[in-house]
């Protein structure tokens, strides 16, 4: 298909898992109504963003992918003829958890999962407590409606994750992630964060040729304000539609996929590669031995 739909949900989140879950797919309803094809969910969008804190307890908060949520999930979107990516977050063994994405087919078919290949470890985001970094590549998803790669929040950061995606034939990059503002901080930090991190993702639908949509969470939670600002860039980085950096919102925006070969004709970035010179990427650092 030329032209799809993609939804958008952003939105806050309590610390009640099946309140959450039926929050997402209420709004998952209201995105379809509005004709959305393709529907994003945020990270971790089932409970709060509990790697804000070091907390053995959160663990109890995983689940198997295929599991419940993506159970029902299926059936919603076999339902309304969407496909649904869901970030949930993963119990793989005892002592073994991801942090992962599972995407369903508007068929209600589970496609298969993508596990978050880079981890950080930062104040409030301490995932490496929680997440195994994955083990299953970059990965793409043939859907009803288009080829898709998902990718999750910190892989926002890496030219690399993108770049693989877009190779392995991704028309679309979808990005669910949970990113805010430690509360303490002021408006120009705030501000220089936020650009930084849509500046980032809007090169690589530049680099790439590729649509780019971005799905924040919203709302305080601890010490952490999310940041919202969901969006979705054109495969030029043109933004075509900002959320707001506060509100829950359900967006659909129209993409015309053609615009991937148009953008990648008139500015061949894939064609002009120099496959030949870059070995060098696979070092840590190339001023060592």
């Amino acid at each position: 298909m030329s032209n799809v739909k993609v939804g958008l949900v952003q939105m806050t989140c309590t610390a009640d898992k099946e309140q959450n879950l039926q929050k997402a797919i209420s709004k998952v309803r209201e995105a379809a109504q509005q004709g959305a094809q393709i529907i994003c969910l945020q990270e971790l969008f089932t409970s709060l963003y509990f790697c804000d804190i070091e907390d053995y307890d959160n663990f109890k908060l995983a689940e198997a992918i295929p599991g419940p949520s993506t159970d029902a999930l299926s059936i919603l979107a076999k339902e309304l003829n969407v496909v649904i990516i869901a970030s949930l977050f993963e119990k793989r063994a005892q002592g073994l958890y991801h942090n992962t994405t599972a995407v369903l087919d508007a068929d209600g078919a589970y496609l298969g999962k993508y596990r978050k290949m880079h981890i950080p470890d930062d104040p409030g985001f301490y995932e490496k407590f929680y997440f195994t970094p994955g083990d299953l590549g970059y990965k793409v998803f043939k859907t009803k409606y288009a080829t898709i790669g998902v990718l999750i929040c910190w892989d926002q950061w890496y030219p690399e994750a993108a770049r693989i995606t877009a190779l392995m034939g991704a028309e679309i990059l979808f990005y669910p992630t949970a990113i805010g503002w430690a509360t303490s901080q002021d408006d120009d930090t705030n501000t220089e964060q936020y650009n930084a991190w849509q500046t980032i993702q809007r090169s690589h639908a530049v680099a790439n040729g590729v649509h780019v949509v971005s799905v924040n969470r919203a709302g305080q939670e601890g010490e952490l304000k999310f940041w919202g600002g969901s969006f979705v860039a054109n495969p030029f980085g043109r933004v075509l539609y900002q959320a707001s950096h506060t509100n829950e919102e359900i967006i659909v925006q129209e993409l015309d996929l053609d615009k991937t070969d148009y953008y990648r004709s008139h500015w061949p970035f894939l064609r002009d590669r120099r496959i030949d010179s870059y070995q060098p990427i696979t070092k840590r650092l190339l001023d060592e031995e």
